[in-house]
């Protein structure tokens, strides 16, 4: 099981000095497998994240309906910049992961295929660009998956069910949480980052254009990436934002129940019913 709250991860931080550690501690505790299995474990899930990535930004990986592929490249390959390198090659390496998952390939859910961008393309490009060692990217990636377990216990994961709030918008606090702690922040300015980033995204519509985890899907992994970027650098500067992060995640719950059914993947409303939409899906 997850901790239920963020509350209860912080006392666990507390006790066993960071949330990575309190949320290793407490999968090693209820799996029954070692820390070092576990370690281990994540490893992997950083591995395939890389491997992704990397795919994604050859240019390779391009859907069989032809709507998505080749812009993780676009970015990859772009010299000059609005505000600098280490952000464009963040949305690169987020759109490079969800290409990939569209194109049927090999991605980590995080939480959701549909999001798998947003935590790989933050924190392994933060990691490159401060010098992290693989050790601390495992360690951040028990981070988000941390605050992804809360969000579960306390509201929805699945974009059928609170829209896509609940995908990249989970995603997004995810990312933010965990990139604070691997650069360095405390764990109350990571739960000040999940905070900033998943309210950024409240009311986040899922309108799959044709039904496909595509059009938005796709672009929403580079977005969402760049708001837990802005997460990160308002925690770390020291911004607080005044609402706690599970009463954050509770209002994202209403606000999932609230949205009606043809805003929760159901392709009946928002982008997915435009005459451009509609044409394209009747073509698929």
């Amino acid at each position: 099981m997850a901790y239920a709250s963020f509350a209860g991860l912080m006392d666990a931080a507390a006790e066993h000095g960071s949330l990575s550690l309190a949320a290793l501690h407490l999968e090693a505790a209820e799996s029954g497998h070692s820390p070092e299995d576990l370690r281990s474990r994540m490893h992997e899930n950083r591995a395939v994240m890389v491997a992704a990535i990397t795919e994604g930004l050859t240019g390779s990986a391009h859907s069989r309906s032809g709507l998505t592929g080749g812009d993780a490249a676009l970015l990859g390959k772009t010299a000059a910049t609005v505000v600098g390198r280490p952000f464009s090659e963040v949305l690169a390496s987020a759109i490079a992961t969800a290409e990939v998952n569209a194109a049927m390939g090999r991605i980590v859910a995080a939480p959701t295929g549909g999001a798998s961008g947003v935590v790989p393309g933050v924190l392994l490009t933060l990691a490159r660009q401060v010098g992290a060692d693989d050790e601390a990217v495992v360690d951040a990636l028990f981070t988000a998956a941390a605050i992804g377990g809360v969000i579960a216990a306390r509201a929805s994961l699945s974009g059928a069910e609170g829209g896509c709030q609940a995908e990249i918008g989970s995603a997004a606090a995810m990312a933010a949480a965990a990139g604070v702690e691997l650069l360095g922040g405390e764990p109350v300015a990571s739960g000040h980052a999940a905070s900033l980033a998943l309210q950024g995204l409240l009311g986040l519509v899922c309108d799959p254009v044709g039904g496909l985890v595509e059009v938005p899907c796709v672009a929403r992994n580079a977005t969402g990436a760049a708001v837990a970027l802005a997460g990160i650098e308002m925690a770390l500067a020291g911004v607080t934002f005044p609402i706690p992060f599970d009463e954050v995640v509770d209002a994202s719950a209403r606000v999932g129940r609230s949205l009606p059914p043809s805003l929760r993947e159901t392709a009946l409303g928002g982008l997915a019913t435009t005459p451009t939409a509609l044409g394209i899906a009747r073509k698929l």
